[in-house]
């Protein structure tokens, strides 16, 4: 069976952009209690991503949630 990565569909090749009220939409404290999860990155994609959460001025696990939750949301729109 062959592998399909997400990265490979056409959603993934448009840059994301995140407006002021994503950011603050992913830094809410929500009513709804999280889950907290693990996810094994890299040194340098945490570097990366911290440089880039440094430039919109949050936190690098704010902007992973704005990731994930931008992703899952093209996903959705793709299906």
């Amino acid at each position: 069976m062959a592998k399909s990565y997400v990265k490979s569909l056409k959603e993934y090749d448009e840059p994301s952009e995140f407006d002021d009220s994503s950011i603050l939409e992913a830094m809410k404290k929500s009513p709804k209690k999280k889950k907290p999860t693990s996810v094994a990155l890299d040194e340098k994609t945490i570097k990366d991503l911290k440089k880039v959460a440094e430039k919109l001025n949050v936190p690098y696990q704010v902007l992973m949630r704005m990731f994930i939750l931008e992703g899952l949301k093209k996903m959705k729109n793709a299906a």
